[in-house]
């Protein structure tokens, strides 16, 4: 059957206006995928996690190892011994300082320095000013081992008359020193020196 003008327009008219409802309904799903493919962005954002560079998938870094727990990893590290320690504290060390051998020196310091004392106090009461051999007699007369025993020159090399005389008496590690100045007696003790004698010099 052949159509009218009539029924062309309303056929005209028909798809006219069904046209902008397909075309909505078209928008409609484009706008819908659009939004769900941005809500799919960002998921998979935040899965990654803002690593860099990092890919979808991609398995999580491995955290770091506390430092406590690297201590208890590594083989020479020292047992805890803070509070919690389950661990028994470490034994002291032995004491090898020997405190025993150190008190008797210091009681044979203590016994040489009296010698001395009462060695050159004699000499000095009656010898203000003694000569180098009147103090060596007088301290090897009083049981100074002759060995361990250096006395200063009474007199300067040019023959004046020393201000002061001193004697040493070398006993383990200690220098026992003694000086006779103007008939005053002074006695006290003073690590020895490297070259293993009190004096330096001859």
């Amino acid at each position: 059957m052949r159509t009218s003008p009539d029924h062309r327009q309303n056929s005209t008219a028909g798809a006219s206006t069904a046209t902008p409802s397909a075309s909505r309904h078209l928008a409609a799903r484009r706008v819908l995928a659009a939004v769900t493919g941005a809500a799919l962005v960002a998921g998979l954002s935040a899965c990654v996690g803002g690593v860099p560079g990092a890919q979808p998938g991609a398995a999580e870094p491995a955290t770091a190892a506390s430092p406590t727990a690297a201590i208890a990893a590594s083989p020479n590290a020292a047992p805890s011994t803070g509070p919690g320690s389950s661990e028994a504290p470490a034994e002291p060390l032995a004491e090898t300082s020997g405190g025993q051998l150190t008190d008797s020196q210091a009681a044979a310091t203590e016994t040489v320095k009296k010698t001395v004392t009462d060695a050159l106090g004699r000499l000095a009461a009656g010898s203000p000013k003694p000569a180098t051999v009147q103090v060596t007699e007088a301290l090897t007369g009083a049981g100074v081992d002759p060995a361990a025993l250096q006395v200063s020159q009474s007199r300067t090399p040019t023959g004046l008359e020393a201000d002061a005389i001193e004697a040493s008496v070398l006993q383990g590690s200690d220098c026992v020193i003694g000086q006779v100045r103007d008939g005053a007696v002074t006695v006290t003790v003073l690590p020895v020196l490297a070259s293993g004698k009190c004096f330096v010099g001859s």
